[in-house]
């Protein structure tokens, strides 16, 4: 219909060998990463089992992946709230209401993800027998923390909502500790502690305990004896956003299909069922946030739908990509005559610029 922001799906489809291009990048990214062998060993802190909280029987098999996770995801629950009752008792009961929730709600055979990290400090058990897997560190239990990637991460969830205030002390040093321990029984780098929205279009871990990543990393980097590496991520565009990343998104929804998509850099509604249309068109796997059902992020820009779009381009030629490009340079005080092609990589440090 004239008007729609929707998606042609012969136009959407195009761009797969980019996707393939990108998706082996990432690989190699991995790979480097984790080459980098934890120096030191961290302790195991204190993880409270399934059985201690009285975890129900998974309802089908437990997948134990026969390798090390490539990535640590940090996750946040937004329900339960965030609560004031620092006890052992209270983790306990969120373990349980969270499989609960889990397996009812999301029809999951146990808990999504691996481990759960209280707001009083507290870690229990997610998924059934991912503390002995992890024990001994060559193998990981499966979870259904991140779409697409469930068969290469370990995910902690952290009880709270994170988009506006910090986690806990309490919370903030286990984590660190877990993190830590868990880095140094797989060999994972620094690089490759993320949060969820590194992967999916999602606000998890929140945007407050998002921006701390770097600090966890370096307290992870500072514990283990190893080089600490801040890699550079996609960022997270939200209904509400403003600015040139948000017009170049939508010359880039343009570029791949979505003609009547506005080029005001403001993320209404137009851009929001443009972004809902390609994630349709492209069955771009949904993100499996283990978080309340009452989350609506529909429409969301993140890190499983930039890769998709940002395609090689240099600036100053005649096409949507182009322009979008033009604007990323022109924020960056970059002259866009003078810019090469844009490379997956040159796409990321513009939009971290």
């Amino acid at each position: 219909m004239a008007g729609n922001p929707g998606f042609d799906r012969r136009t959407a489809l195009k761009g797969g060998l980019t996707v393939t291009a990108v998706g082996a990048f990432g690989s190699l990214t991995a790979r480097a990463a984790n080459a980098e062998l934890a120096a030191g060993a961290a302790p195991e802190p204190t993880i409270h089992s399934t059985a201690a909280w009285g975890a129900r029987p998974p309802s089908g098999a437990i997948t134990i992946e026969n390798h090390k996770p490539t990535y640590i995801v940090v996750h946040h629950t937004v329900d339960p709230g965030n609560t004031s009752d620092f006890s052992l008792e209270r983790a306990y009961w969120a373990s349980r209401a969270i499989q609960n929730f889990h397996m009812d709600t999301r029809g999951w055979i146990d808990t999504g993800q691996q481990f759960t990290n209280s707001r009083g400090g507290h870690i229990t058990e997610g998924r059934h027998e991912s503390l002995k897997t992890l024990r001994g560190g060559t193998k990981h239990v499966q979870g259904a923390n991140v779409g697409g990637y469930n068969s290469q991460v370990i995910g902690i969830e952290n009880e709270g909502l994170y988009t506006e205030v910090d986690v806990t002390p309490a919370l903030w040093n286990s984590l660190v500790k877990l993190v830590a321990y868990m880095a140094s029984q797989y060999g994972i780098g620094t690089a490759n502690i993320k949060g969820h929205r590194d992967f999916n279009s999602t606000e998890c871990p929140g945007g407050v305990l998002y921006g701390r990543l770097p600090e966890l990393r370096t307290a992870v980097g500072n514990a283990l004896g190893t080089r600490v590496e801040q890699p550079l991520e996609w960022p997270l565009l939200k209904p509400g956003d403003t600015g040139p990343k948000v017009l170049a998104a939508q010359h880039l929804l343009r570029d791949s299909g979505a003609p009547n998509v506005p080029t005001d850099g403001v993320f209404g509604q137009s851009t929001k069922d443009a972004v809902a249309g390609l994630v349709a068109a492209r069955r771009i796997e949904p993100h499996q946030c283990t978080a309340s059902a009452h989350v609506d992020e529909t429409g969301f820009f993140g890190a499983d739908i930039w890769p998709q779009l940002a395609r090689p381009v240099k600036p100053g030629t005649d096409s949507e990509a182009a322009r979008a490009a033009a604007v990323l340079t022109d924020a960056a005080g970059a002259r866009s005559s003078s810019t090469p092609e844009l490379s997956t990589q040159a796409w990321k440090e513009l939009l971290n610029g």
